[in-house]
C-alpha cells in the first residue's frame, strides 16, 4: 500500500488518538495508552511522509500544488494551452516569464 493511501486510511484514527493525548481533561493513564497506540502505528500512516510528486514525470522537487506538476511540465503544458485559465503575462522579470491563473 502506498504512503498516500495508508495515510488517508489511518487519518481519522490518528487524529482521534492525537486529540486524546492533547486533552488534559482526560485521565493520565488514558492519555498514556493513547500515546502508546499512536507510537505503535506504522510510520507510513503519517501525513508528513507523503511527498508531492509530478503527475507526468514523477519528479519530487519543484512541484506546484495547484496543478500537481513540476515547474518544467507546468511550463510545457501552459505554453501548449493544455491548462485552462492559465496564460503567460506579457511582462517579464529578468529572464523569468510570469504566469497568471484566472481563478
Amino acid at each position: 500500500m502506498g504512503r498516500r493511501v495508508a495515510a488517508a486510511a489511518a487519518e481519522a484514527e490518528r487524529q482521534a488518538l492525537r486529540h486524546i493525548v492533547r486533552n488534559t481533561g482526560r485521565a493520565a493513564e488514558e492519555r498514556v495508552r493513547a500515546q502508546a497506540q499512536l507510537a505503535a502505528m506504522e510510520g507510513q500512516t503519517r501525513m508528513g511522509r507523503v511527498k508531492n510528486r509530478c503527475i507526468e514525470t514523477g519528479r519530487g522537487r519543484g512541484v506546484l500544488r495547484d496543478f500537481g506538476m513540476c515547474r518544467y511540465q507546468f511550463r510545457v503544458n501552459a505554453l501548449a494551452g493544455r491548462l485552462p485559465g492559465v496564460k503567460k503575462v506579457g511582462s517579464q522579470v529578468g529572464d523569468q516569464s510570469l504566469w497568471q491563473a484566472s481563478w
